[in-house]
């Protein structure tokens, strides 16, 4: 096990202006499983590599408990990589690909038989020691790319997108074993993903990159209840977060029309516009609407906001109605969670309020958080 810094570490490539990875410091803990996450192209596996060894750093440094590991080669590392594609070799078993490392290293034949014994029991794969990759499932052959990491009983994990090529089914159990495996070894493990759902079940902590730079690192929760920026807040959450730009004015701001007081070191913060988020579980429904429009009032007698409903997911335990503004088909969508299926359907008007206190608040020019 060991510690990882990132010490305003960058990776610039031959041709571009722009630094795929741009001044990154990060500190990641003795046994902590980090997630870096991001969209395609924001540099997330360019900062994996640079830690494997696989990509040169232009400035900066990347310690390894504490030793800088500039100059020093990927197979002296003591990091151990599982890539996307398996990279097994066909025309091994998987006993043999998983002890291939070993092979290498000129560790004893008993040692090594001992140790893939010993990962195969952990990843199940006791009755698979004798197939190729040919005939192993998907799911079977990450086993066994995760059992050569395994045997060599390293410092580090580093595991780039390694669930991206199973079905949706398949990804939700091995991602589970995944977590609960490094839970078990405590080997220090940085995970890429562009998957935000699989970030947030899997890591400690959570990086989350743009552009080749560092947006914020917290835990899954700190980043869905209080993102730094609104970069963060659309990315961490599905369904996404609904942001409407608006006028502050005497401290309300509004969305589509309906008034949303904020708080008065907010209001303070805010100057004269601000973006407001709602997540989806932050409204809630509370009549049906009578086609009024902005500021319209509910059955209740409560100031809502009437949407037209225009899509409803039903996903068993919970549903999701999405709808636009009563009058305003080309705002932004609203997004409300229900826990509990709904006999709402395309073209119903309903009436919704945002609960007290979960309002998102961010500068309109900056788009950097201003709310508690």
């Amino acid at each position: 096990m060991a510690t990882v810094y990132f010490d305003e570490a960058t990776r610039r490539f031959a041709g571009h202006d722009k630094s795929a990875v741009d001044s990154i410091t990060l500190d990641i803990a003795d046994g902590e499983f980090l997630v870096l996450v991001g969209p395609s192209g924001c540099g997330k596996s360019t900062t994996l590599r640079m830690l494997a060894g696989l990509e040169p750093i232009n400035g900066g440094r990347i310690l390894v408990d504490g030793h800088d590991q500039q100059g020093v080669r990927p197979r002296d590392r003591d990091i151990a990589m599982v890539f996307q594609s398996y990279a097994l070799y066909p025309n091994m078993t998987a006993a043999q690909n998983m002890a291939f490392a070993l092979d290498n290293a000129k560790v004893s034949k008993s040692e090594t038989k001992s140790r893939v014994a010993e990962a195969a029991k952990i990843l199940e794969l006791d009755e698979l020691l004798d197939r190729k990759p040919g005939s192993l499932s998907g799911g079977q052959r990450q086993r066994v790319a995760m059992g050569r990491a395994i045997v060599r009983n390293p410092k580090v994990f580093c595991m780039d997108e390694p669930l991206s090529n199973l079905d949706a089914k398949l990804r939700v159990s091995t991602r589970s074993q995944i977590a609960g495996l490094q839970r078990r070894l405590g080997i220090t493990t940085v995970y890429v993903t562009h998957d935000q759902v699989e970030a947030m079940t899997m890591g400690h902590r959570v990086a989350v990159l743009r552009d080749g730079r560092l947006q914020q690192v917290d835990t899954p929760e700190r980043l869905y209840d209080h993102p730094v920026n609104t970069f963060v807040a659309s990315f961490i959450g599905s369904p996404s977060i609904t942001l409407v730009e608006s006028k502050v004015e005497q401290g309300v701001a509004s969305v589509h029309g309906l008034a949303v007081p904020l708080q008065r070191d907010v209001a303070a913060r805010a100057g004269g516009s601000v973006v407001v988020g709602f997540r989806p579980e932050s409204w809630r429904i509370v009549g049906a609407g009578d086609g009024a429009g902005d500021g319209a009032r509910s059955e209740t007698g409560v100031e809502s906001l009437a949407i037209s409903v225009d899509l409803v997911e039903s996903l068993g335990s919970e549903s999701f109605v999405y709808g636009r503004p009563v009058g305003a088909e080309e705002a932004s969508r609203v997004t409300v969670r229900l826990e509990k299926r709904t006999h709402l359907r395309v073209g119903d008007v309903v009436n919704v309020v945002p609960n007290q206190g979960e309002v998102h608040v961010f500068d309109a020019s900056t788009g950097d958080r201003i709310s508690d």
